[in-house]
């Protein structure tokens, strides 16, 4: 199965909403927040992928959701690394 750029782009969106909404203090408080729900929602546009790349997708989405600053780049580059080239 071939995963379109648009399905990338969504998987990006969903990564960036999770991250703003991201707070590490809820874990402590609360104790029901896990972030792998978060990430298993971003990954769901790009069901598909093999297990391998859904496995370095996944980490690198909980990464980047955690510390956008600092991982961003990281889950950019993995998606360009996986998703087709743009047509012209």
């Amino acid at each position: 199965m071939t995963i379109s750029q648009e399905q990338f782009d969504d998987l990006l969106g969903r990564t960036a909403l999770a991250a703003l909404f991201y707070f590490p203090e809820v874990t402590v408080e609360n104790g029901e927040y896990r972030i792998q729900d978060d990430v298993e929602y971003c990954l769901q546009p790009v069901v598909g992928l093999p297990a391998a790349d859904v496995e370095r997708l996944g980490q690198a989405v909980a990464r980047a959701i955690a510390d956008p600053t600092a991982y961003r780049s990281e889950l950019l580059a993995l998606v360009v690394e996986l998703a087709p080239p743009p047509s012209e």
